[in-house]
C-alpha cells in the first residue's frame, strides 16, 4: 500500500464527515491499487491533486489517480440527517444504532417541536414528548401539588412556528424521589406529536458536548450549550450528570442532548451560588421509571395521594384477620 493510500485509509472517519456535513461538491479519485478517496480538490497540479481532508491537505500523486469523478454533497445549510433505525421500549423509543453526530443548530431544528413548556398555577416549567401520541416527561417539581396543568407547543407549520395550548392533560404517573413525572396531553383532536429519542447514559464520556433546550425563567424554546462534565455527580443519594450547558428556573423537566440528538438526561436543578454547574437526571433513570411506570401510577380519584397502593397478593389477603 502506498504512502497516500495508508493516510487516507487512517483518515477514514473524517473523510466520512466531510463529505456528508461541510463539502459543497466533492470528487471520488479511484486509485491503482483499488482504493478510492472522496474529499474537496483544493488544487491541481502538473504532479499531484491537493484534497482537503478537513485536517490536513493530502497531495496525491497523478500517476495513482485511475479516475476522478466529481459527486454532489449535501449542502449543510439544507441538509437532512440519515435515516435513523429505531425500536420502541413501551412508551419510549430508542436508536437501534448510534445517530451520526450533527450540528446543534440542524439539532434546534429538528427537535425544537418536542420541547414543550409545561405550565401550572404555581410556575412554569420544561418537558418533551417520548411518544406521538402525547406522553410526555417533566419534573415532578414542576406539577407537584397540581392537578390543572397545561402544555404549549410550538408546532412547524409551513416553515412557520405555530403555538398551540393543550388544556386538558392528565398526570399518569410520578415519582418525587426521582423528580419525574409522566404526563399525556388528552385535548380532543389533538395532533400526532414529535417525539425524541431516549439515548444511552452508558455511552455518554465525560468532555461530551450536550445541549439543553428549555424555557428558562419562562423564556420558552431557549438553547444552551455546553460539555458534560461528569456522569456520576452524587447529590442527596442519588447520581446526576453534571453539565456548564446553563440550566435556570424554568428549564426544569426539559431536555438533555447530545449531538446526535438523544435525550441523555432530564434537567431538574443548578446550583445558585455558581455558574455552568447544571445538573440533570440521567436517562436511565427516565427508563427505568417508564419500563416502571405502573408501581408510580397517579391515582386521579385521590389527587392529594401521588401514589397508588396496588392490592397485596391473594395469599397474603387470605392471611388476614
Amino acid at each position: 500500500m502506498s504512502e497516500f493510500t495508508a493516510k487516507a485509509t487512517r483518515a477514514g472517519w473524517p473523510l466520512l464527515a466531510l463529505a456528508w456535513g461541510f463539502a459543497v461538491q466533492a470528487e471520488t479519485l479511484q486509485l491503482r491499487d483499488g482504493g478510492s478517496i472522496s474529499a474537496k480538490v483544493v488544487a491541481e497540479k502538473k504532479d499531484h491533486l491537493y484534497l482537503d481532508l478537513g485536517f490536513t491537505v493530502l497531495a496525491v500523486p497523478r500517476a495513482e489517480i485511475v479516475k476522478v469523478s466529481k459527486e454532489a454533497t449535501p449542502d449543510p445549510r439544507g441538509a437532512k440527517a440519515p435515516a435513523v433505525q429505531e425500536s420502541r421500549s413501551g412508551l419510549f423509543a430508542v436508536a437501534t444504532t448510534p445517530p451520526v453526530e450533527r450540528p446543534v443548530r440542524e439539532l434546534v431544528q429538528s427537535l425544537g417541536e418536542s420541547v414543550v413548556q409545561v405550565r401550572a398555577p404555581s410556575g412554569v416549567g420544561s418537558g418533551f414528548f417520548i411518544a406521538e401520541d402525547g406522553h410526555l416527561i417533566t419534573n415532578f417539581h414542576v406539577i407537584e401539588g397540581e392537578t390543572r396543568i397545561s402544555v404549549e407547543v410550538y408546532h412547524q407549520k409551513d416553515a412557520q412556528l405555530e403555538r398551540r395550548s393543550y388544556k386538558d392533560v392528565r398526570i399518569v404517573a410520578m415519582n418525587k424521589f426521582a423528580d419525574l413525572a409522566l404526563l399525556k396531553v388528552e385535548d380532543p383532536g389533538a395532533p400526532r406529536f414529535k417525539r425524541v429519542l431516549v439515548g444511552d447514559t452508558e455511552a455518554l464520556s465525560v468532555g461530551e458536548r450536550v445541549f439543553a433546550i428549555g424555557s428558562p425563567l419562562g423564556l420558552e424554546r431557549t438553547v444552551t450549550e455546553g460539555i458534560l462534565s461528569t456522569k456520576t455527580r452524587q447529590m442527596g443519594g442519588s447520581l446526576y450528570l453534571q453539565t456548564t450547558a446553563q440550566i435556570n428556573p424554568g428549564n426544569s423537566g426539559g431536555p438533555l442532548f447530545n449531538l446526535r440528538g438523544e435525550v441523555v438526561g432530564v434537567t431538574n436543578m443548578k446550583l445558585t451560588f455558581g455558574e455552568g454547574l447544571g445538573f440533570a437526571i440521567p436517562s436511565d433513570e427516565l427508563k427505568y421509571f417508564l419500563q416502571h411506570r405502573d408501581a408510580f401510577a397517579y391515582d386521579n380519584d385521590n389527587p392529594s395521594n401521588p401514589f397508588r397502593y396496588l392490592e397485596p397478593p391473594s395469599r397474603l389477603r387470605a392471611a388476614k384477620p
